[in-house]
């Protein structure tokens, strides 16, 4: 049975503070152990897509960086490219990726270290995986950039996930960790009978110049699968690569509908993606941290963050990436919804009800596919001993400087001589502060 340390998101002290508690993991879960002097750490992460919100904030990824470094490790944080997945692309060239996280408040000089966009500037620069144990995917392509690490941390924001259920450590090693081809391969494109190019096709449907977003359709796909006559909209199905960038437009004005199981097979691809990730660095060198805060209903790699579903649940740590993912969906579950959130409108606001099914999904795709999966080709384990974790009881580690204030402050205020004006402020001896205590 797989260890998964567990602290909750409690906060009352420095050492409590949930970057501490991060930090604290790590160290419970033995994770320093990944580290050799001078060898490469990549640091796995999500860093938001454009104007969304509720991606793990930089100061994590800084304090994890400062961790590994003191240990002799030569840290850097990865992600890879994206397929199009809807019209308006930020993050699908390695450029457009930097400039979008940057904004995003991840640079090199605020994280501490490079950040390394694996896959190369389109997303081709990968490694090949072959994946005989897998459940769908018999191979799958790693950003070459993970793939040659020495370890990985994977540093995971636990949320839901439109096409997943949920987005835990699977989906963000999974997805994250594979190259442009990786996604293709991962979300079926050209699959025989989960893949969109299979997928239903009712032109009569289409409202032509009459349809708001008709000039966008027109530019929507980058292989020229969809094809606009004066009379029809065509669907070249030879041509279809599985981008995704035409699902939120075709589909929504009912031109088009996916396959049947697509996202059942591709929650399922993602555990298949995640092993190929794990492979590809190394059995027993990728550590699995879950941050399950903010928990929004979809990812962070939609343009907008909705509110939680359920309130933050803690922090994660395990080496087992199926065992770390259970936990968080049974602490998800037995916990009550967030009020007026998606979780109230579909239902689901009990505890001891399954969240992502009804709030991440499009179609109510069960939760339990990527750890089922994951269990079934080896990947780790369903069950799990939560293993609770005390904080430190030394503050030092955590603070800014351990030099106290009389001795940092004391010299400068007599230095600078006018700090506390003589006689003190003008203010009022004594006001009527009753009055303003009334409603």
């Amino acid at each position: 049975m797989s260890k998964v340390y567990f602290m909750n998101d409690r906060s009352t002290s420095i050492q409590t503070s949930l970057v501490a508690k991060m930090l604290t993991l790590f160290d419970a879960a033995g994770f320093g152990d990944l580290i050799k002097p001078g060898e490469v750490t990549a640091i796995k992460l999500h860093m938001g897509e454009f104007n969304n919100t509720a991606y793990l904030r930089p100061v994590y990824v800084s304090a994890l960086v400062e961790k590994i470094k003191s240990l002799g490790g030569n840290p850097m944080v990865v992600d890879t490219t994206t397929l199009p997945y809807w019209p308006f692309t930020s993050r699908s060239t390695a450029l457009d990726y930097l400039n979008t996280v940057a904004r995003n408040g991840f640079t090199q000089s605020a994280l501490g270290c490079p950040i390394i966009i694996a896959d190369g500037y389109i997303g081709t620069d990968d490694v090949r995986i072959d994946l005989p144990e897998g459940f769908i995917l018999k191979e799958q392509y790693i950003g070459t950039g993970i793939a040659l690490a020495d370890s990985m941390i994977a540093l995971t924001h636990f949320k839901g996930h439109p096409m997943g259920t949920f987005g835990g450590a699977l989906k963000n090693i999974g997805v994250g960790c594979a190259s442009k081809r990786g996604k293709f391969n991962l979300h079926m494109g050209g699959h025989p009978r989960y893949g969109l190019n299979k997928r239903h096709w009712m032109p009569e449907r289409c409202m032509k110049q009459d349809c708001p977003q008709y000039e966008m359709c027109v530019h929507l796909c980058p292989a020229g699968a969809i094809e606009h006559t004066e009379q029809t909209v065509l669907f070249h199905r030879d041509k279809c690569l599985g981008c995704l960038a035409c699902v939120g437009v075709v589909t929504m004005c009912g031109v088009a509908f996916l396959t049947d199981d697509f996202f059942y097979a591709t929650a399922a691809a993602i555990t298949d993606s995640a092993l190929a990730a794990v492979k590809a660095v190394g059995k027993g060198k990728v550590g699995f941290l879950n941050m399950a805060l903010d928990i929004s209903p979809w990812c962070d790699c939609v343009n907008f963050s909705d509110r939680p579903i359920v309130p933050n649940l803690g922090l994660f740590a395990s080496w087992d990436p199926v065992a770390i993912d259970s936990a968080c969906l049974q602490k998800a579950k037995e916990s009550a919804g967030m009020p007026d959130s998606i979780a109230m409108a579909k239902g689901v606001m009990d505890p001891g009800m399954p969240k992502f099914t009804a709030c991440g999904s499009f179609l109510g795709v069960s939760e339990e596919i990527q750890p089922n999966v994951g269990q079934k080709i080896g990947l780790g384990e369903r069950a799990f001993e939560l293993v609770e974790v005390e904080p430190a009881a030394d503050p030092a580690p955590f603070l800014c400087t351990t030099v106290p204030a009389g001795a940092k402050l004391g010299y400068v205020f007599s230095k600078k001589g006018d700090v506390f004006p003589p006689g003190g402020f003008k203010r009022e001896e004594e006001v009527d502060l009753e009055d303003m205590r009334q409603s």
